[in-house]
C-alpha cells in the first residue's frame, strides 16, 4: 500500500487558516482535498492551543497534531499531522540550546511502511557570513553562528537516526538550497545566507551518508522544482525561487519513492503562504 508524506511551510498557522479572497480560502480546504498520511508543518508560529483552535475542522476530519511549540512567543514552531495517532512523539534532538525553540519533532508510526520514523524540521535561516561581507552587522554574525551550531548538532543527530535502521523521511524548510539548479538565481546568491557553500556541504555531506533528496533523485538534474518565492515583485510569476524544501529519505524506504511534487499554486493571488508544499508518494 502506497503512503504520501507532504512537508509544508505554512508562514503563521493563524494566517494560513484564514480566509483571504472567495478564491483562496486558505489552508483548510487544501488539507481536506491533500490525500497524504503525513504533514510535515514548520513555521507555525503559534501556541498549541491556538494551532488547535486554527486546525480545528481538520482535527475534527481525523487529523492527529504532534506539535512542537518554541518559548520565544510567535516564532518558529513545528508540529506534524497524522492520519493515525502516533505510537510515540519526540520534540528536539537531544540539543540543550535549540530544543525548545520549536525547531524538530519526529514521530513514530509504526502502521505505515513497515514502520515508520517522520520528523518535521526548520532549520534556523541564518545570515551572510561576517567574514566575507564587510556590511555584516553583530546581529548577522550572531545568527550565522546559530546556524552553524545547529548544522553541527542535526547533522550529528542524522547520522544516528540513519545507522538505526529505521525507514525515516525527515521533512521540512532546510533553509538550505543544496546546488546551483536548486536556486534560479544561483549567480548573484553565492554569498546569501541558503546558499553558502559551508552550508551546501552540509548538505552534501548528508548525502554521502546516505540520505537520499528523493525529489531531486526523482526528478533529475533539471532547474528546481522551486518551493519557495519572495512575496515581493515578480519572483512567483516568474518561477525565480529557491528549493528549500524537502525530504532527506533513509535509503530503503528512498528505494519505494515513486512520485513527488511541489503543490504551487496557479496564481500568486491564491498563495496562503511564500511556501508551497512538497508532497512525495512511496510503494
Amino acid at each position: 500500500m502506497s503512503i504520501s508524506v507532504t512537508t509544508v511551510n505554512v508562514n503563521g498557522i493563524r494566517a494560513a487558516a484564514k480566509s483571504r479572497s472567495e478564491e483562496n480560502l486558505g489552508i483548510l480546504p487544501w488539507l481536506a482535498e491533500l490525500d497524504s498520511d503525513v504533514v510535515a508543518l514548520q513555521e507555525i508560529r503559534a501556541s498549541l492551543e491556538q494551532a488547535e483552535e486554527a486546525l480545528a475542522p481538520a482535527l475534527d476530519e481525523g487529523w492527529h497534531l504532534s506539535m512542537a511549540e518554541s518559548t520565544v512567543k510567535g516564532h518558529a514552531g513545528v508540529g506534524l499531522l497524522t492520519r493515525v495517532a502516533p505510537a510515540a512523539v519526540r520534540v528536539g534532538f537531544g540539543s540543550d540550546e535549540f530544543d525548545a525553540l520549536g525547531r524538530y519533532i519526529e514521530v513514530d508510526l509504526p502502521d505505515l511502511a513497515g514502520g515508520l520514523t517522520a520528523g518535521s524540521l526548520y532549520l534556523p535561516k541564518g545570515a551572510v557570513d561576517p567574514d566575507q561581507t564587510s556590511t555584516a552587522t553583530e546581529t548577522d554574525a550572531r545568527k550565522f553562528a546559530e546556524k552553524k551550531r545547529f548544522l553541527d548538532e542535526f547533522g550529528t543527530y542524522l547520522r544516528g537516526l540513519l545507522a538505526s535502521d529505521r525507514h525515516a523521511v525527515v521533512g521540512g524548510d532546510w533553509n538550505i538550497a543544496p546546488a546551483e539548479n536548486d536556486i534560479k538565481a544561483f549567480k548573484t546568491n553565492r554569498r546569501s545566507p541558503g546558499f553558502l557553500p559551508h552550508e551546501r556541504e552540509w548538505v552534501a555531506g548528508l548525502l554521502d551518508d546516505g540520505w537520499v533528496d528523493v525529489t531531486r533523485s526523482l526528478v533529475g538534474d533539471v532547474p528546481g522544482p522551486y518551493s519557495w518565492w519572495s512575496w515581493r515583485g515578480k519572483s512567483f510569476d516568474n518561477d525565480a525561487g529557491w528549493r528549500i524544501d524537502y525530504h532527506l529519505v533513509t535509503p530503503g524506504l528512498a528505494g519505494r519513492a515513486s512520485t513527488s511534487h511541489v503543490h504551487r499554486p496557479a496564481a500568486y493571488n491564491l498563495r496562503w503562504s511564500d511556501h508551497s508544499a512538497v508532497t512525495t508518494v512511496f510503494e
